[in-house]
């Protein structure tokens, strides 16, 4: 079994092919059968909301709300709280199993035994 996981992404459509890179490393390892946190800081928290999406626009790249769902489907996404709070995203914004959660829950989930941590 892989060691978990931990990917957070710090930007969107300011940097397409960071912000791409990230999910595609998330999505790749769920389908590899690690347990992966994915993180949403920034304007890569507009990726949750299902309303307005994050289209980055990129060729040959698999678009983000389709790896979004892969990472759902056997992951887990958080959006950081003040990252929505400044962008007035709530609870109810935001795609059927995100959820929105501070630096504490952070920093817990990075200090886990055996954690890779990726930051995008």
């Amino acid at each position: 079994m892989p060691r978990p996981l931990l990917v957070k992404v710090t930007c969107g459509a300011d940097d397409p092919e960071r912000s791409n890179q990230a999910f595609t490393v998330a999505g790749a390892a769920v389908a590899a059968g690690a347990e992966v946190s994915l993180w949403l800081t920034g304007d890569a928290v507009w990726a949750a909301v299902p309303a307005r999406g994050l289209d980055l626009g990129l060729e040959h790249a698999t678009p983000v709300a389709a790896l979004l769902e892969v990472v759902l489907g056997g992951g887990s996404v958080t959006v950081c709280t003040q990252c929505a709070t400044r962008r007035g995203i709530t609870q109810a914004d935001v795609a059927e199993g995100v959820r929105i959660a501070g630096a504490a829950v952070f920093a817990e989930e990075a200090l886990r035994d055996g954690v890779q941590a990726l930051v995008y």
